[in-house]
């Protein structure tokens, strides 16, 4: 018997990988075709494209009902979840022998939930990492089989950092999955102190207001990125900030958005950030400089509620 790997993005793939190293895959699932931004064709999810290569069984359930109804009719020993985007209800848990492995990018219980990426980046976490799991009924509870931790550098983003746990991921699978199917590594309970719900991202909670304090918009804009992206509602319209750094003084008032010492600078209540990459309002992503320099220097101001 072999294992199934259910997963969708990008960053599911390097554990695909590594799955396919040391166990027999006898079915990938992943999420239905769906057209992507303002394209009306349907795009295969990143997780398909690399099962089609390496020639594996590929299923996309487009229900719940379907997706059970497949587990079922598996002999397959084990599945191996990453990010795949459905909840698998106590029925399909229930299914393989040997259960449902999470590779979950956090270190439970910390961050447990949808995002826990993104919010140990805004919350200002120093360290994180990636944790191999038994899943079980409860919302990223279930026993630890193996975690890795990693640094938060002071430059990472939410996508550079999904990407470097994305790899971390591929070797815990590598490492430690032969041992959990041999019984060579028995899952342990997770502690219960400590834990957090990191929520799915809005991007509601990615508008930056006068009243954000500068150091929380500077992580804020960095965990964001490339999703759902910060920004700011001005007086010119909606402006999309890529990158930014913090500053502890601005010579702007709180809301206005001008040049100091050549530099587009967004002023806050308790400094400001010094944009680096902006996006406004029906056009591309651009240098702040270059774009300022548009305006010839005009000055802009934040819409407060």
């Amino acid at each position: 018997m072999g294992v199934i790997f259910l997963g969708t993005p990008a960053a599911a793939v390097p554990s695909l990988c590594a799955l396919a190293e040391v166990e027999d895959i006898d079915l990938v699932i992943t999420q239905p075709d769906r057209p992507m931004k303002r394209s009306s064709a349907a795009v295969p999810s990143p997780v398909k494209v690399a099962a089609t290569q390496f020639g594996f069984p590929i299923q996309q359930p487009e229900t719940a009902t379907e997706l059970a109804a497949l587990l079922k009719k598996s002999d397959s020993i084990m599945g191996l979840v990453v990010a795949f985007g459905r909840i698998l209800t106590a029925e399909m848990l229930a299914t393989p022998p040997m259960g449902f492995v999470n590779v979950h990018f956090s270190l439970l219980p910390r961050w447990r939930g949808a995002a826990p990426v993104e919010r140990a980046i805004a919350a200002g976490d120093e360290t994180t990492g990636v944790t191999l799991m038994k899943i079980d009924e409860g919302l990223d509870t279930g026993p630890v089989i193996a975690e890795r931790a990693t640094d938060i550098s002071a430059v990472d983003t939410g996508g550079s950092l999904t990407a470097r746990l994305s790899h971390i991921g591929a070797s815990l699978v590598d490492n430690a999955i032969p041992d959990y199917l041999n019984g060579r590594r028995i899952p342990v309970p997770q502690i219960t102190t400590g834990a957090t719900h990191a929520a799915r991202l809005t991007k509601n909670e990615a508008k930056l207001s006068v009243t954000t304090p500068a150091a929380n918009a500077e992580r804020m804009v960095r965990a964001f990125s490339p999703r759902p992206g910060a920004w700011v509602e001005t007086d010119v319209g909606n402006i999309r900030i890529h990158a930014a750094t913090w500053i502890e003084t601005s010579d702007n008032m709180p809301g206005e958005i001008g040049m100091v010492d050549g530099f587009p600078v967004l002023g806050l209540m308790d400094g400001g950030l010094r944009l680096v990459t902006v996006q406004p309002a029906g056009k591309s992503r651009m240098p702040a400089e270059a774009w300022m320099r548009g305006r010839q220097g005009r000055s802009i101001r934040l819409i407060q509620p």
